[in-house]
């Protein structure tokens, strides 16, 4: 990762996945995030909205997600990256030893970061995984071990 003055890392725009998301807010990397936000560098996916959803204790914790949600540009998750993500998969079982078994929610992240040419911030190893295999820079929001 990249850091500067101005940003949290030196592309364009990322769709920032929930591991990221959710770690965010840490000590350690809140002002590099809050620079990225207003740089509008962060974006976000239906299927991060939805895992957020899933951390959601109650309605009114849907409605504040759903709110912070607006502020960032929303990628779609269309047929072409459900194809990548189907594709990446396949790509990685031909790897053997169980190496394709990587949460579906991060294949269709990375899938739909690749679609539009965007990288992904996050604190979960199978990005770095799918790098692999789809078009896309894996860039971890802080080293791995770094944060809870």
């Amino acid at each position: 990762m990249t850091a500067s003055s101005t940003s949290l890392f030196d592309s364009s725009f990322v769709i920032a996945d929930t591991s990221a998301r959710l770690r965010a807010r840490s000590g350690i990397v809140v002002a590099q995030w809050q620079r990225a936000v207003s740089a509008r560098q962060i974006t976000t996916c239906p299927v991060v909205k939805l895992e957020l959803f899933h951390t959601a204790r109650d309605a009114n914790a849907v409605e504040a997600i759903e709110v912070e949600e607006r502020a960032f540009r929303s990628i779609p998750i269309t047929r072409s990256v459900q194809n990548a993500a189907i594709g990446a998969v396949r790509e990685l079982a031909r790897r053997g030893g169980g190496y394709h078994r990587v949460s579906l929610p991060d294949v269709l992240i990375a899938a739909a970061a690749q679609d539009v040419g965007a990288d992904v911030l996050h604190y979960d190893r199978h990005f770095d995984r799918l790098a692999e295999v789809l078009h896309f820079r894996s860039i971890w929001l802080a080293p791995a071990g770094s944060l809870s």
